[in-house]
């Protein structure tokens, strides 16, 4: 045979010679595309230009356009970093260097922390090996000619990543005098990797564990445009300046402190009203849809968590602690006390469904590493609810929290996607329950009739989920709200009812939250909306500021009316300048400012001043309360 055949995406055919590769497939259609080569999809896997094509194969040229490029992009973009890194600082060892989904990372293994100049010089020598057009080739090894090389080049990492995979042969990717392990594909040259930039360093134990040497991690990221890049670049400095951590400070909503210990948050007053304001429309909105509030300890028995098979699936994210010689769990999840409530008593199935909603507040072990502000704590409160009903109404039920988690984005301004996340390796239960739970949540996605995806492997230890992630104005997505569908925990438990035909038959437990954690939810509105948050949720809807001192007696007869009305008012009532006391509302970011000078006085008015400077027509105090209702309604 002198030819092969190969098929391409709109299911015309080519013949090549045997041995033609991607790019001789690309050259064959035109000249522009085998310019535009990156990389080739052959048979769904995603191949080096370089890769010789088989007969009958079904192929895709790569190009930038491709959804696949950017991470073959930034994976060729590790590597040239590394280059840089180890023809500035030979004595530096490498260990890994992935793309990530916002760019990639390298972590080296060097005794000197690298510094902020360090970065600058290491961007300006990949730049420079970028601009040499190096080309970039793919070596087919065995393990043990790999492990001779990477011995010869002083690289341990690499020897000991070969000896864990244990197989025969290995790829290695080459460029000028450098050389990686990497299945690839990889870019066919240096200079194809046009707009990048190193963004910053940190610390990473070699494989994640703290028992292992610490490392010096660089985060880079790189696009197929320096247009592409500048807007991301944007989006970062963007991101900065709206950091929860940074306006949690600054507005006197929440802090942390070491003498506490690290991922409790301490709520001050207008971070606890904040709180309060949420919690209460939560508790709202689960009445109107027929849930009961429940509340259950902080602390159960060890025994209840063995049975429930958090011990032994979840143990490395909990505290215990001892009571009476007794073991006892903090709860990290809310569900065995839910299940206790549902066990107090007998149950028929015309009471079901029962929903159960508690604004519980759990305690997980989290590593210090990932701990992020309000994003990652080691103790948050959940709006956590389980329905427990017949295998009937198990799709109503998951259609109902589908509903419900529409409506309350829908409050917020928030669009979300969905996906749904299958049975992980460590989990309990049958397959059939699995199978079966899965294929609950999978219809209820199909008749929402929103796109979703499969998150494969990641669901809980007894159960599948769908996650529901919103999408911030940055376009950032956030784990909020999640469906799980449990046939498991209610038989461990002995869960029953007794059915139409009076026998005894097993309920399905449905886990789910809305806003999911209050203080990574919290987290996620400072930043979206910089601080400036609507005005029903403001914890601070208005200050009172005095021009001078004449008008304190009036300007609290304003606030204890507003008190009275359920206005969430503070007065400024200081000797200070107005423009002072203007300035400090604003960097508070109030929504309203009502000034209050002589003229105000004597009509018995207000003026009221919005946070970016837009003044109302003066109004009564008591207009402006109907004003500040009114405006709410629209939200709630």
């Amino acid at each position: 045979m002198s030819t092969i055949t190969i098929t391409l995406p709109d299911n015309s055919s080519r013949q090549l010679p045997v041995g033609s590769s991607v790019f001789d497939l690309a050259a064959s259609i035109g000249a522009g595309l085998a310019k535009a080569a990156l990389a080739g999809k052959v048979d769904g896997q995603l191949v080096d230009v370089s890769s010789p094509l088989p007969d009958g194969a079904r192929v895709e040229i790569i190009t930038e356009k491709s959804p696949e490029a950017l991470e073959i992009i930034r994976h060729s973009a590790s590597h040239l970093m590394a280059q840089a890194v180890k023809e500035l600082f030979p004595q530096a060892k490498v260990t890994i260097g992935p793309a990530i989904e916002t760019g990639f990372y390298y972590d080296f293994d060097i005794e000197k922390p690298f510094t902020p100049e360090d970065l600058e010089r290491i961007e300006a020598k990949m730049a420079a090996l970028a601009a040499a057009g190096q080309k970039i080739e793919r070596l087919e090894l065995t393990s043990a000619e790999a492990i001779s090389m990477f011995e010869e080049m002083g690289e341990p990492y690499k020897t000991e990543l070969i000896n864990d995979l244990g197989v025969e042969r290995v790829s290695v990717y080459r460029q000028g005098g450098f050389a990686d392990l990497c299945r690839g594909p990889h870019l066919p040259s240096t200079d194809r990797i046009k707009a990048f930039k190193l963004l910053s360093i940190a610390g990473a134990y070699w494989r994640g564990d703290e028992k292992n040497r610490m490392l010096q991690r660089i985060y880079g990221t790189a696009f197929t445009d320096k247009k592409e890049l500048d807007a991301y670049l944007h989006r970062l400095e963007e991101a900065r300046r709206r950091d929860h951590r940074k306006l949690g400070r600054e507005l006197d909503l929440f802090s942390f402190s070491d003498e506490v210990g690290a991922g409790f948050p301490i709520w001050h007053p207008k971070g606890a009203m904040l709180r309060t304001i949420l919690e209460d429309f939560e508790r709202k909105e689960h009445l109107k849809r027929d849930y009961d509030i429940v509340l259950g300890p902080q602390i159960l028995k060890s025994e209840l968590w063995q049975r429930s098979g958090h011990y032994e699936n979840y143990r490395e994210n909990m505290y215990f602690t001892e009571v009476d010689e007794q073991s006892y769990g903090i709860k990290p999840m809310n569900c065995l006390s839910h299940m206790m409530i549902y066990k107090s008593q007998l149950r028929s199935y015309r009471d079901l469904p029962l929903r159960f909603f508690e604004l519980g507040t759990v305690h997980r072990h989290e590593r210090a590493g990932v701990l992020h502000g309000l994003m990652r704590v080691r103790c948050f409160t959940q709006d956590d609810a389980h329905i427990l009903c017949t295998p009937e109404q198990l799709d109503a039920e998951i259609k109902g929290v589908i509903s419900f988690v529409n409506d309350v984005m829908g409050i917020f301004g928030f669009d979300y996607e969905m996906e749904l996340s299958t049975r992980p390796d460590k989990s309990i239960g049958s397959d059939a329950d699995w199978e079966q739970a899965t294929a609950a949540l999978l219809g209820a996605l199909k008749d929402s009739g929103r796109p979703y995806e499969i998150n494969e492997g990641d669901g809980a230890f007894y159960g599948p989920k769908i996650d529901i992630k919103l999408r911030d104005c940055l376009d950032r997505r956030w784990q909020c709200a999640t469906i799980q569908c449990d046939f498991t925990l209610p038989e461990r438990f002995d869960l029953t009812y007794v059915a139409s035909d009076g026998e005894r038959k097993r309920p399905v437990m449905v886990h789910r939250v809305i806003l999911g954690s209050i203080e990574r939810f919290i987290g996620v509105l400072i930043e979206h909306f910089a601080g400036n948050f609507p005005l029903w949720i403001s914890p601070v809807q208005a200050v009172i500021v005095t021009v001078t001192e004449n008008q304190v007696p009036f300007a609290k007869d304003v606030y204890k009316l507003l008190r009275e009305a359920g206005i969430r008012v503070h007065s400024d009532l200081r000797n200070e300048k107005l423009s002072f006391k203007i300035r400090e509302a604003q960097l508070q970011k109030t929504p309203y400012m009502l000034v209050i000078g002589d003229k105000e006085v004597e009509q018995g008015t207000v003026t009221a001043r919005y946070r970016d400077g837009k003044n109302l027509p003066p109004m009564k105090p008591e207009e402006f309360v109907d004003f500040v209702m009114q405006e709410c309604k629209q939200f709630k």
